[in-house]
């Protein structure tokens, strides 16, 4: 919006010509996001504080101290996360480019379905929230039109197959059917971030990093010059979508200047399954999803220890975790949580440089 207007003024005011570039729209989109929730935080998080009076409903088959140290704080800052995300976008980025929306459409969809499982824990004072079934039959559904757009306005074949990192350009063609492929990249990604949200700051910061690796390739992938040089697959329009990664840094981040240990607020389902749904299409989007489960492989093993914990119990009635996801595992071998999160960001910030060297190993 103000993007469009600016440029619009380039004649009149050459300086405004700055705003062309992609690179000053996400720098300005991650300060947009932050200001924004750093004004609006305060309140949201009181109007929440209010309307839940409990906060959100702890686990109580989780760590114990987490019934004593957690209870009472609100839930929904995805909220936050949303509004900041949302109109930083609408400010910066291109409005007539469909990739935009597409992922916005994700973004917000999720949300709401987060939103209404997590109203329903607040109203029930409960940690269930609506039928899974239902839930997962609406994250598919929203995942599918976006991939159905993802591949109408991308060019054939490779808007219909799956590219292979560490190769050059080769791709794995699934014609129609990849809607399926895609929207299951969006539904296990939006999941696994859920899955991870366990631990005040554990999950948003990695949701950063991946944000940001992911505007680095989207700017690369967007780019014919950049991509022919590394000979990654060039998508066209996909570039814009840097600012919506650039929106989800500076979102994050405020988010975290009130999610930091001891956590003023959670984000809920609100806002890890939206952001995670986030990821998933932007990944889809500039044709990089094998990528994801590298860059985001923290929420990966989150995902993994808690399939694994499952099937170990069900087939053997052995526990292989002493708790799962993960981090309940370390807590309760008696890690400090500052101790479990920071580490864990690190180890998603060494995968990330990981998945980023996938541009150049070809």
């Amino acid at each position: 919006m103000l993007y469009l207007l600016l440029v619009n003024l380039t004649s009149e005011v050459s300086a405004f010509n700055v705003f062309r570039y992609l690179t000053t729209r996400t720098g300005m989109a991650i300060l947009t996001a932050l200001f924004v929730i750093f004004i609006a935080g305060p309140k949201i998080i009181s109007l929440l504080k209010v309307k839940q009076g409990k906060g959100q409903p702890i686990r109580t088959d989780g760590p114990q101290r987490h019934i004593v140290e957690k209870q009472g704080t609100p839930t929904m800052g995805g909220l936050m996360i949303l509004f900041g995300v949302f109109v930083s976008t609408l400010l910066w980025a291109d409005l007539t480019n469909l990739y935009v929306w597409a992922v916005l459409f994700v973004t917000l969809g999720y949300g709401a379905i987060g939103f209404y499982d997590d109203y329903l824990k607040v109203t029930r004072a409960t940690v269930h929230g609506f039928s899974g079934r239902a839930r997962l039959g609406a994250e598919f559904l929203i995942a599918g039109l976006a991939v159905f757009i993802f591949m109408e306005i991308g060019a054939q074949p490779l808007s219909q197959s799956l590219a292979v990192p560490f190769t050059k350009q080769f791709l794995i063609y699934f014609g129609p059917l990849f809607v399926l492929v895609g929207t299951v990249v969006i539904v296990a990604a939006g999941n696994a971030v859920n899955i991870t949200d366990g631990l005040d700051g554990l999950a948003i910061m990695p949701v950063m990093i991946a944000a940001a690796s992911y505007g680095f390739i989207a700017y690369l992938v967007g780019n014919a010059e950049f991509s022919r040089y590394l000979v990654l697959p060039f998508v066209k329009g996909t570039g814009e979508l840097a600012v919506i990664c650039g929106a989800l840094v500076g979102a994050g981040l405020g988010f975290l200047w009130f999610n930091a240990p001891p956590a003023m607020i959670f984000m809920g389902d609100t806002g890890s399954l939206s952001l995670g749904g986030a990821l998933g299409a932007i990944a889809v989007a500039v044709k990089h999803e094998i990528v994801l489960v590298i860059i985001g492989g923290l929420f990966v093993l989150e995902t993994v220890s808690v399939i694994v914990q499952v099937a170990s119990f069900k087939l053997t009635g052995k526990r292989v975790f002493a708790m799962a996801p993960l981090h309940h595992h370390f807590e309760q071998k008696g890690w400090k949580e500052p101790t479990i999160v920071i580490r864990f960001w690190i180890i998603s910030l060494v995968l990330a440089l990981i998945g980023l060297s996938t541009l150049k190993l070809r």
